[in-house]
């Protein structure tokens, strides 16, 4: 092959795959990718905000084009459905993609961490307390009855949000691959008002990863990525 050739081959397979304009690029995989044009969630809407002022200053909450509009689509639908409800977003990955720590993954902007929406003792929806002293709310513990401190896990407001992400991904040309989640937790999702369409519609990871995912749930997206080439 000469040495035309191989470099037509390479630009062929370097090739788009339907998209816009203003669409981000990713490459690769959760575990082993890059992104290009990547977009920073919102900081905060009506109803949600982000697990930390100084990861948004890093760069630590960026995402492909597609899952930034999903993110932000589901909780304006949920402005709408669950006005009382307080929802917060966490970390996804850098503009660029590639190894963010201490994630494994999130590495081509198809990924995005939720922490648990909570009710505190009065059955109020409140925002998870996130700082520096609990690593921004990913070394809390909840205990085996979801609860920490004064703080229970809001299963009905978490199902909702996921039946918002499911409808949000779906007009976006996405598909909700699969979220990790405490499984010691889902009996207690899946009873839910939605609790039969997320089983139905939605895989979870049924083995427990090297963390818990107990404060927050992981959402990996599936989107078609092209193929990762050595820089």
């Amino acid at each position: 092959m000469s040495a035309v050739t191989r470099v037509a081959a390479l630009l062929m397979a370097a090739l788009p795959f339907k998209t816009t304009a203003a669409d981000s690029i990713c490459y690769g995989t959760p575990s082993s990718g890059r992104l290009a044009g990547g977009a920073q969630i919102a900081k905060s809407g009506p109803n949600f905000g982000a697990y930390s002022a100084l990861g948004i200053t890093l760069g630590r909450t960026y995402v492909h084009s597609k899952i930034k509009r999903v993110v932000e689509q589901s909780y304006a639908a949920l402005a709408k459905s669950q006005p009382s409800k307080t929802y917060l977003y966490g970390e996804s990955g850098w503009a660029e993609g590639g190894r963010i720590r201490p994630h494994r993954t999130h590495q081509n902007g198809l990924a995005v961490d939720f922490m648990v929406p909570v009710m505190d003792a009065q059955g109020r929806s409140v925002a998870l307390p996130t700082n520096i002293g609990n690593a921004y709310g990913y070394d809390i513990e909840f205990d085996p009855a979801a609860r920490f401190e004064h703080l229970q896990i809001d299963f009905e407001a978490l199902a909702e949000h996921l039946y918002a992400i499911h409808a949000a991904a779906l007009n976006q040309g996405v598909k909700v691959g699969r979220v990790i989640f405490d499984p010691a937790y889902l009996p207690k999702l899946f009873k839910t008002r939605r609790g039969a369409f997320i089983k139905k519609n939605i895989s979870f990871l049924k083995s427990r990863v090297w963390i818990r995912h107990d404060e927050h749930y992981h959402i990996d997206f599936t989107y078609p990525c092209r193929r990762l080439v050595a820089r």
